[in-house]
């Protein structure tokens, strides 16, 4: 096995001591008799790989392992094996937890040297033992590893390792979700479909969602299957952030971790994720961001329902809308099946079993019910039997030829307001999905282009509101039909309780057993069927009654719920499905993050049983911390950002039993729909045995996102000078808001011994109040508000995420910083050796790779000007930077 060593040599330096860590992987394991040989090189420019070859020695392993001390002393010879260049220590270090004597030995020659006290390590493609465990090994690949030895302020040594890896479910999520896009936009055509016969106006319409959405569904299916052709690395580079068929993947994501060894200490270790800011990069940022293109469509929607003749609901209603289409379709089959299990328990004549299942059937059905009891049902049924053909009402006669083109006008002329329709003006603190009862609107309805208006009669003699600002209510139409279809679903069900109880009551006779009878008063007395005979045959008519009467409702339901996405979607194109599609990009990314996040917390807090305790009862704050500025384009991926990471909210996670041990039996897998996902994480069974009863039996566990940016390169600047930074203030503070209110529901329910102990005895209370000051400090570049929002995370148990544009240049400054301030606050590192710690891991560490393996050169794409406007602690040491392409 050949090791080359490159020598980068510090100015001024003619004897400079070295000290570098090699590790046998698992694939190449070495036996007494493996041969090493060590090559040097002086290493004069490392970005041009200009270095000079200085000698090289040959050993092997079982010298090592007999040799005093486990250390050899070696000449480097020259290329023809007669000059002693130089002299190598080859010594055998045990990687893990150390006793005080074991770190002493280790670093007795350097401290004798005192030519360099600090030195650096760096090892590739290994692991240490406590990573390398079945559960990693499923998702996180391709380790990078770096070793460092660090004097603390004791003149002890730790040992400290950064491991930094890639993550499959970098390319996963981003599957699996497009595959649910897919799903849920061909039930949407399904849906419109099957709303049956449309005057000719909805028709078209109809048929241009449809349209539209078969474009969407042909993107994205054209986009999966360019994915599932990619093999190779597990993340995207960030010279690839603006491809096509990778917009949907998270840039250059990797986690990593530092573990740190200390004597007479068990082993600590710091984990963090990074990843570029989820942004649509591929679509670009000359509008704006998510966040101000959803401001100015939402505003610009009533506009295009007057153009599109549609009714305009707010964004309230339509996710009322999806909330109810879900409901019905989730709780339905449910409904269904208990139902079936209470004719089994008949059947079978098991009571128990009987009042079993009509409990859990009374429930879910109560909930269903309960789920429909909204105006917007009633008032969409309405609208849509106006939109079928043929429908023609009493005063149809009063319509004036002049109206059979186009019944929605934006400004009727004075003559026309008597005739023409317009919406009923609502009253104080009157929903617009409610019908008001002091309205009596002469309903006009055109199906030739299926226009239909209403002209209520104001007393205040002022000018009605116009059409398309509230949601009809067609008084022709029966409106008590949809009420006596929902309470159907009510009575059957109080039919079926009744014959339970009249069985229940035979059951002590029949036994002779003397039990109180108990007594139920219902709204519908059963006398019609037979107390004896069959129990199944007693209660099968009920329960296929109530099972009518639930999809008579859930057919009701759906198509008026989905008559309101229709016009909706109608009076968002094209815009409206753009922004869907751009909101879909974004959250992709930001799920995959999320779900990498989850799982490395998770599987590195298996044993601590307070860990798992807050997960089931609060759940877990997860902390994006972002470097982007308030200008040009980073103000369009900071806006893409707030709302893909806003839209974490909507996913919760679930724990489940593995089917094998099998990596591909381990990947979390993703289910549900575009407002409300879970992520179900699988664990190996010994593994899931442990956990809490509350999590096996599959509570769904949250997580509360927060976000948190400082720009601090030259462009943030220009924007606090002469730009404008009201976004990130009120990102701030809003998200401050979040995770001061995360914290104290945290200490209402869960004790602080379930958190972490750290060094630093700060209350966490002091801290939030330290940081809610920060927030509303007029600072520049307040780099402050990052470190505290990162320590209180770190201090909740939480998931910690560092990102910038691609989360390889100002990414790295800010992650080995942070792990830098963590060794000198909790480790004891000797602030005389902060500095010269920071610019090795910089130099050296894990981060240079990360810059390798996005753009093959080792240089932070940072030049001299940029680096005089960062923060003195946020920039590179010299040598290690340059104008690349990033």
């Amino acid at each position: 096995m050949d090791c080359c060593f490159r020598l980068l040599k510090r100015r001024g330096s003619r004897d400079p001591l070295f000290l570098t860590g090699v590790t046998f992987p698992p694939e190449y394991p070495a036996s007494p008799e493996t041969l090493v040989k060590l090559t040097v090189y002086d290493v004069r420019d490392k970005a041009r790989d200009n270095s000079s070859f200085l000698g090289s020695v040959t050993f092997s392993v079982s010298d090592l392992l007999r040799s005093k001390d486990d250390q050899l002393t070696l000449n480097l010879r020259s290329s023809d094996g007669v000059l002693a260049v130089g002299t190598v220590l080859v010594s055998r270090v045990n990687m893990g937890e150390m006793e005080e004597g074991d770190m002493d030995h280790i670093t007795a020659d350097v401290q004798q040297a005192q030519k360099c006290t600090l030195v650096c390590e760096s090892s590739q493609g290994t692991q240490n033992d406590k990573d390398n465990s079945p559960l990693t090994g499923a998702v996180f690949k391709n380790p990078v590893c770096k070793v460092y030895k660090f004097q603390t302020v004791d003149s002890k040594w730790m040992l400290v390792r950064e491991q930094m890896e890639e993550c499959t479910l970098s390319f996963s999520i981003p599957r699996q979700l497009l595959h649910l896009y897919i799903q849920e936009d061909m039930r949407r055509i399904q849906e419109l479909r099957d709303l049956g016969e449309l005057s000719p106006h909805w028709d078209n319409l109809r048929k241009e969602v449809i349209g539209r959405y078969g474009q969407v569904i042909a993107a994205y299916q054209e986009t999966l299957a360019e994915l599932n052709k990619i093999t190779g690395p597990s993340f995207k580079p960030s010279c690839s952030k603006a491809q096509r068929y990778l917009e949907f993947i998270p840039i250059n994501l990797h986690t990593q971790r530092m573990r740190v060894t200390c004597p007479r200490q068990t082993d600590a270790f710091y984990d963090v994720i990074t990843v570029g800011a989820p942004a649509a990069h591929f679509q670009g940022f000359k509008g704006g961001g998510l966040q101000r293109l959803l401001s100015r469509h939402e505003a610009e929607k009533k506009s295009f329902s007057t153009a599109y003749q549609c009714i305009y609901y707010s964004p309230e209603h339509t996710a009322k809308a999806q909330e109810v289409l879900h409901s019905v379709g989730h709780l339905q089959p449910l409904i269904s099946g208990l139902a079936d299990q209470l004719l089994q328990a008949a059947q079978q004549h098991s009571m128990a079993g009987l009042r079993e299942a009509l409990k859990n059937l009374a429930g879910k059905t109560e909930q269903f019910v309960h789920a429909l009891k909204d105006e917007l049902v009633k008032s969409a049924l309405l609208a849509l039997h106006a939109a079928q053909p043929g429908y023609v009402t009493k005063n149809q006669n009063q319509t004036l030829p002049g109206h059979q083109g186009h019944s929605h006008q934006d400004h009727p002329s004075p003559s026309q307001r008597g005739q023409q329709g317009q919406s009923p003006p609502q009253n104080p603190g009157h929903s617009p999905g409610q019908p008001s009862a002091t309205d009596s609107p002469v309903v006009v309805c055109n199906n030739v282009d299926g226009g239909s208006q209403t002209a209520p009669i104001r007393e205040d003699g002022q000018a009605p509101l116009k059409r398309q600002d509230s949601i009809p209510c067609h008084k022709e139409y029966d409106e008590e039909e949809w009420d006596r279809v929902w309470a159907d679903v009510a009575k059957s069900l109080n039919c079926v309780i009744a014959m339970v109880d009249k069985l229940q009551e035979q059951e002590p006779i029949n036994n002779n057993q003397e039990q109180p009878i108990p007594k139920q008063v219902l709204a519908d007395v059963i006398t019609s069927h037979n107390p004896e005979g069959d129990w199944r045959e007693q209660l099968c008519p009920l329960v296929v009654r109530l099972k009518e009467c639930v999809a008579e409702v859930v057919v009701r339901a759906r198509r008026a719920m989905t008559f309101v996405l229709l016009q909706e979607a109608a009076c968002s194109i094209p815009q409206g499905l753009f922004l869907k599609q751009r909101r879909d990009v974004v959250f992709s990314q930001a799920l995959a993050a999320l779900a990498c996040g989850f799982v490395m917390r998770l599987y590195a807090g298996m044993e601590d049983k307070g860990f798992l305790r807050q997960l089931h009862l609060v759940g877990l704050v997860a902390q994006f911390e972002s470097l982007l500025s308030t200008y040009s384009e980073e103000i369009g991926m900071l806006e893409d950002m707030e709302v893909g990471i806003s839209d974490l909210h909507r996913v919760a996670f679930k724990i489940t039993l593995a089917k094998t041990d099998n990596p591909c039996d381990l990947q979390p897998v993703v289910i549900g729909r575009r407002d409300h996902y879970t992520v179900e994480v699988p664990l190996p069974q010994l593994a899931f045995q442990t956990l809490p009863h509350e999590i096996k039996e599959g509570k769904a566990l949250q997580v509360y996102p927060v976000l948190f940016n400082v720009g601090i390169n030259e462009q943030q600047t220009i924007a606090d000078r002469f730009g404008d930074i009201s976004l990130q203030e009120r990102i701030n503070q809003r998200n401050f808001e979040i995770l001061d209110s995360y914290y104290k529901s945290l200490s209402d329910k869960v004790p602080s011994e379930c958190l972490p102990c750290f060094q630093t005895q700060t209350d966490l209370k002091d801290l939030l109040e330290t940081l809610g000051q920060n927030v509303v400090t007029k600072k520049r570049k307040n780099v402050e508000i990052l470190w505290l929002a990162g320590t209180i995370c770190r201090r909740l148990n939480g998931i910690r995420f560092t990102s910038c544009k691609s989360a390889k240049d100002r990414t790295s400054m800010s992650v080995t910083l942070e792990q830098c301030a963590l060794l000198r606050d909790e480790h004891q590192l000797n602030k005389d050796y902060f500095i010269r710690a920071l610019d090795c891991m910089r130099r050296e560490g894990c981060r240079i790779e990360n810059v390798q393996k996005n753009i093959k050169c080792r240089k932070y794409a940072f030049n001299m000007l940029q680096l005089m406007a960062f923060p003195k602690i946020y920039r590179p040491p010299e040598g290690t930077y340059g104008k690349v392409d990033s």
